[in-house]
């Protein structure tokens, strides 16, 4: 009875100083468990079961019994739960009255720790500063950790918003803001990349006709306003693998990948004239104008050069052009001009 008393007696310091321990009869039966060995093992009843049946000990070796056990008090026990999510541990036996005889009577208390698994634990058991004593060193880990992943989610959030800054300012270095098209930056990009590829594709130089009209007749409002129409038809016109930029005022550029068929090109060249010139009503006033295509094919071409493309597409447009407008002309590099 003495020594139940005095145990009932110290169990509540027990409890705020080492709140992950157990207090063992001479049996190994636990008889008292701290709160936080309690959260730990949630479904299972503490109170009544043997230190065996809890724990794994690993080192020191043990053969299983309450009086082997206690011949390792002081001792540095390396310890498992037996229960999932088997938890490494860490932990000291000490008798509560003093060395204990060979017949293991008495009561001893199995202070535990969670060591190097304290991180683990921490999430798998939701443990907070207040399942530990506040003098034990594991408190200023559980501050470093969250302060560690208070830091590392602001780092997180931080990357993400200058992640999207970078991901729009070069989304605005290679866009016209008029149009909302490719300009002349992104279409170098990607013909520098088509051709490192070796991939073929049909190269459009479209060039507005009576487009100074507009602007001199109606205002740069006017001309702005039809810009954006011609833009959203060369959109509707071309495909999603297609690359519509503008490079100029009144010049565009289309480059039709995988495309090798003049006259495929021709029809699509057909197409875009005559979506553009549907007259374009701005503020009441229709705006009307047209377009002249030269066009110019990788395929045609032993080692196709972007320079020289740009340049043959160049001079089938001013063949476009003198031959009246709103027309297509295509460039064929080994008999000239279409």
């Amino acid at each position: 009875m003495k020594v139940r008393h005095e145990f009932c007696s110290i169990a509540p310091v027990l409890d705020r100083l080492c709140p992950m321990h157990a207090v063992l009869d001479r049996h190994g039966q636990v008889v008292h468990a701290g709160p936080t060995l309690v959260k730990v093992l949630p479904d299972q009843v503490v109170v009544g079961q043997t230190v065996f049946d809890l724990f794994k000990i690993r080192r020191p070796l043990c053969d299983g019994s309450m009086l082997a056990l206690l011949r390792l008090s002081g001792s540095k026990l390396h310890l498992s739960m037996r229960a999932p999510p088997h938890t490494d541990l860490k932990g000291v036996l000490v008798p509560l009255h003093g060395p204990q005889p060979e017949n293991g009577c008495g009561h001893a208390v199995l202070n535990l720790s969670l060591g190097i698994s304290v991180q683990e634990a921490v999430r798998d058991f939701s443990l907070t500063s207040g399942d530990f004593a506040v003098t034990d060193p594991t408190v200023e880990m559980l501050y470093l950790i969250e302060a560690k992943s208070a830091a590392m989610d602001a780092s997180r959030k931080l990357n993400q918003r200058l992640q999207g800054a970078k991901v729009a300012a070069e989304e605005q270095a290679f866009t016209d803001t008029l149009t909302g098209l490719k300009n002349r930056r992104a279409l170098d990009a990607i013909l520098a990349r088509l051709i490192a590829n070796e991939q073929d594709f049909a190269l459009l130089q479209i060039d507005l006709d009576y487009f100074k009209a507009v602007n001199d007749g109606l205002g740069h409002a006017a001309g702005d306003h039809v810009l954006q129409v011609v833009a959203a038809a060369m959109v509707d016109e071309t495909r999603k693998v297609d690359t519509v930029a503008r490079t100029g005022g009144d010049e565009f550029v289309i480059i039709l990948t995988g495309v090798t068929d003049a006259a495929k090109v021709g029809d699509i060249a057909a197409r875009l004239i005559a979506r553009i010139k549907r007259p374009v009503t701005f503020q009441g006033q229709p705006c009307q104008i047209s377009a002249s295509i030269g066009a110019a094919l990788t395929c045609d071409y032993d080692v196709p050069l972007v320079s020289r493309l740009i340049e043959d597409a160049d001079h089938a447009l001013y063949a476009a052009k003198h031959r009246g407008r709103g027309r297509y002309v295509v460039f064929n590099p080994r008999d000239g001009l279409d």
